[in-house]
């Protein structure tokens, strides 16, 4: 029989445990319900992004009837728009309007939205913008989109679609709802499951454990400890009693262990390695055009957006991981409204690591920089992939100045103290140069993310001289491959008066020594990015395939820029050659190409956007039934949870380049098929796959063996497949973008800056 102290003992453990339990319970609960409220809310914006952006799809297919229509008298343009302006299921339908507000012709259910349509078209005429709303009207929640005819100069009407979106707020009622019953459920199995468990498992072999390390202490009995749940205590308990060798031999495995951790790169590892390596220069600032986290208007509020690209993707993790400041063009239209009045600001938003400054261009400037010269120019000059570049004395002029602006905010930046400069890519190559003959003292690296070309192609530019001695004002030139290295010095020997050492790749030029070194980007863990996981992965990839009725087909993802550089009409042409050659894979085959729309202010890129939905939707007609397609082509800027979807849930990626620096889609495929066995069909002329040597390299120019490859990954065997996807994805861990960033800044650490001299070109 317990005598009261020992009973007094043993309630005082469960009252602790039962305390825990309503204390983890409550922060499970209120932690679950905030995220199940923020998932809720954005699950609804997702929602009405879809109805924003099939709203700009049936503005785009009716706008040239309407326009049509507007030329006409009133009757004969009600006749000719007759029967095209109903809706169907939650699209109400259709109105348009003339210049002077007079409504053409509208679907029946229009008319209880009049007033609302015809606001909407009148702001939309005096913008000269397509405009768009949400708002309650007739008892309805309604979205408009208004959209000026033509799109360009004085509009002669407006075309207004208008949807029934009142079932989103009921479908965000009853997800919330869904969400409240199982963290109830949640909640209360929390509370069982820590008292049960934290007596269990804790209080009650503690006890036992107590007793037995007070009986060794006095008694020095030989006994082994008690059994305990808990491997690591139990482990702990066993080396207290144990003998010399099983101790010795515990720290020999330690001492492994920390060898294993030592070789792999983490955000930690980095951050502690650019402390050493910068050492009194201890600022780190990176400099591109293209800025991490911009802001965009929508529903007038800005909202943030992650610009589409490999060279964001990279260099996060590593501001984030090392601190520091990035400088870039700041191209979002609400981006002036986030900043401060010098154009800082602190992110990631939520989560601040490393400081933003954005950098003003007028609409000239940007004009002639960056879609001039960098992409009408330098772009297609560096990636030989048939497209003829352009050169303009006036963009050249504004290309110099534009980098003059960079060089003054980066020396503001990095103040009288010493800094380290990240210079990424061709649209600032006169920026390493600009900034050594001001600051010799700086410590400057260039990284060149696109490829090199050969000597006779580069020497096309006008200003080659120039641009080469921007560049060599660095301290370290990075590329992605020993060959783009190669060129470059190729290009330097045959171009400029300067000392090419090959022995030791690197150039002289009047005093100055640049590095020049092979760099192979990578990507950051999926892991450690806020991307969907487990069960709401699982639903998220089951609406995918609901949305898109994907059904059970094998589901080939590509996910691009529509750049011409991409070979998305090679990937187009050879999936149609597949299903030509294997009929048996018709209705039971998908790509999914998730397309960012790019440079759209350049003539080409349009005319290949066209090209391409024509091309999409020609082999679609061929081939598709009711239910099944075998391409869609998802045109829009998708976020990172819909990009990691798609990666994980597509047994096949295909990237087809026809030439590009490295390609990280690549990368970011084999990552997000950790522990998995897809398939990744991969071009020769992407420097990925210099690495990536266990995915199905392909020439994208060659259809019939492209198309062969796809059908080799969908019969692939699945050891097979498992067994590829695994070498690659130890290829990826081993040679993360920490990896990378800690080799940069190693190399960059061993160079020694110099006296530079300026020159006419900067």
């Amino acid at each position: 029989m317990s005598s009261p102290p020992t009973l007094e003992r043993r309630r005082r453990p469960l009252a602790r445990s039962f305390r825990l339990g309503l204390f983890v319970a409550a922060v499970l609960g209120n932690a679950t319900g905030l995220f199940a409220w923020q998932q809720v809310q954005h699950e609804r914006r997702i929602d009405l992004e879809d109805v924003t952006s099939r709203s700009y799809a049936l503005a785009q297919q009716l706008s040239a009837r309407v326009s049509q229509a507007l030329e006409l008298p009133e009757e004969e343009a009600r006749e000719s728009l007759e029967g095209r302006l109903e809706g169907y299921r939650r699209l109400l339908g259709y109105a348009v309007f003339r210049a002077d507000g007079r409504m053409v012709g509208a679907g029946t259910a229009m008319f209880d939205f009049a007033r609302e349509t015809e606001d909407a078209s009148r702001a939309a005429m005096l913008s000269q913008q397509e405009l768009v709303r949400v708002t309650r009207a007739a008892g309805a929640r309604i979205h408009i989109l208004a959209k000026p005819v033509p799109p360009a100069g004085t509009p002669a009407g407006a075309l207004v679609v208008v949807h029934d979106v009142s079932y989103l707020d009921d479908r965000a009622t009853a997800r919330f709802s869904q969400y409240a019953f199982w963290i109830l459920i949640e909640t209360l199995l929390a509370i069982a499951l820590v008292v049960g468990s934290t007596w269990l498992a804790y209080e009650r072999p503690l006890s036992k454990l107590a007793d037995w390390m007070r009986r060794l202490r006095v008694d020095n009995v030989a006994e082994a400890p008690p059994g305990l749940p808990t491997g690591q205590l139990r482990s702990e308990s066993d080396r207290l009693a144990a003998s010399f060798r099983a101790a010795r031999s515990t720290g020999r495995a330690l001492s492994e262990a920390a060898v294993h951790v030592e070789q792999v790169w983490t955000r930690d590892r980095l951050r502690a390695h650019a402390i050493a390596s910068l050492g009194e220069a201890n600022q780190l600032i990176v400099v591109s055009n293209r800025e991490p986290y911009m802001h965009r208007r929508q529903d007038g509020k800005p909202r943030l957006m992650v610009p589409a690209g490999g060279l964001v993707t990279a260099l996060d993790p590593v501001l984030e991981a090392c601190g520091g400041l990035w400088i870039a063009h700041g191209a979002g239209e609400a981006d002036r409204e986030t900043a401060d009045a010098a154009g800082r600001l602190t992110v990631p938003p939520g989560d601040p690591r490393y400081t933003l400054r954005r950098v003003w261009l007028t609409r000239e400037e940007e004009q002639g920089y960056y879609y001039g010269l960098a992409n009408e120019g330098l772009w297609p000059l560096c990636h030989l992939a048939h497209e003829r570049p352009i050169f303009r004395v006036e963009d050249w002029e504004q290309y110099v100045r534009v980098n003059r602006r960079f060089a003054d905010t980066v020396l503001e930046e990095a103040g009288a103290s010493g800094a380290v400069i990240l210079v990424q890519d061709y649209h600032l190559a006169l920026l390493p140069r600009m900034l050594k003959s001001t600051r010799p003292d700086l410590r400057v690296g260039l990284f060149w993310h696109v490829p090199w070309p050969n000597p006779e192609a580069f020497r096309i530019c006008p200003w080659a001289v120039e641009i080469l001695d921007g560049m060599l004002g660095a301290d370290l030139v990075g590329f992605h491959l020993q060959q783009y290295g190669n060129n470059f010095l190729d290009t330097v020997d045959r171009t400029i008066e300067s000392r090419v050492d090959r022995d030791h790749f690197a150039v002289e030029l009047r005093g100055s020594r640049t590095a020049v070194r092979p760099f192979p980007i990578s990507v950051q863990p999926w892991v450690e990015r806020n991307v969907p996981r487990d069960q709401e992965l699982a639903g998220q990839i089951a609406a995918v395939r609901e949305q898109h009725q994907l059904g059970d087909a094998f589901i080939a993802v590509g996910v691009d820029r529509i750049d011409y550089t991409k070979g998305l009409p090679e990937r187009f042409r050879a999936c149609e050659r597949l299903l030509q050659l294997y009929p048996q894979y018709r209705g039971r085959f998908t790509l999914v190409q998730l397309g960012a729309p790019s440079r759209t202010h350049i003539p080409r890129y349009r005319e290949y956007l066209d090209h391409l939905e024509a091309l999409a939707d020609e082999i679609n007609w061929k081939y598709q039934t009711d239910r099944w397609k075998p391409i869609r082509f998802l045109i829009g800027h998708h976020d990172a949870d819909t990009v990691y979807t798609y990666l994980h849930m597509a047994p096949m990626c295909i990237v087809s380049s026809l030439h590009d620096g490295m390609n990280l889609v690549a990368k970011e495929y084999v990552a997000a098929q950790a522990g998995g066995s897809g398939v990744l069909v991969l071009s020769e002329f992407a420097g990925a796959s210099r690495e990536l040597v266990d995915a199905l390299i392909v020439n994208p120019y060659d259809i019939e063996q492209f198309a062969e490859a796809i059908r080799r990954g969908i019969e692939m065997p699945a050891t097979e497949r498992f067994a590829r996807m695994q070498r690659m994805n130890a290829q990826i861990e081993a040679n993360n973008i920490y990896r990378w960033a800690g080799n940069l800044l190693s190399e960059l650490s061993r160079t020694q800056p110099s006296n530079v001299v300026s020159t006419t070109g900067s």
